[in-house]
């Protein structure tokens, strides 16, 4: 876009790496979900409120993502078959054990962080501001959780 300091090509490939990012933070968002209704064992109560709090913010970061995709001039995906088919993190189901929901949960972290940490270093060298901003914010609270939930897994 004429607007932004990038050229189409820098724009175009990091408008594609925003859209992975995208489709797997949307395939964690729904298994988050599902950790959260399907939850059973003495941990429920902390797990059901944890989840809850990490499936909305991972709602706000799926609107944030999609939005600056559009500010970048392309188009974000939006229908489940894309998301699936593109997404680093895979779809998971039947898991009602606190334990298992956390392992799962901390993989997926450790998945998105690789993808932001790939694609900071993209929009670093395309003098991308805007979404090194987005990006370094992500990293810096997802390293966080990563470790809560690392001390979590240690009782």
């Amino acid at each position: 876009m004429k607007n932004l300091r990038l050229t189409p090509e820098n724009s175009q490939s990091i408008a594609l790496e925003l859209n992975k990012l995208l489709s797997s933070y949307q395939i964690h968002y729904q298994n988050l979900r599902g950790f959260h209704w399907n939850i059973t064992g003495r941990k429920f109560f902390e797990l059901h409120l944890k989840f809850e709090e990490l499936y909305n913010e991972a709602l706000l970061r799926i609107d944030e993502i999609a939005e600056r995709i559009l500010t970048l001039g392309h188009r974000p995906m939006h229908t489940f078959q894309d998301y699936i088919s593109h997404s680093a993190i895979l779809e998971t189901s039947g898991i009602l054990n606190g334990q298992e929901s956390v392992e799962r949960t901390l993989s997926a972290f450790e998945t998105l962080l690789q993808l932001e940490y790939d694609l900071l270093q993209k929009s670093s060298a395309a003098d991308d501001e805007g979404t090194n901003a987005m990006i370094s914010d992500y990293i810096k609270q997802n390293e966080k959780t990563r470790w809560m939930l690392n001390a979590w897994l240690k009782e």
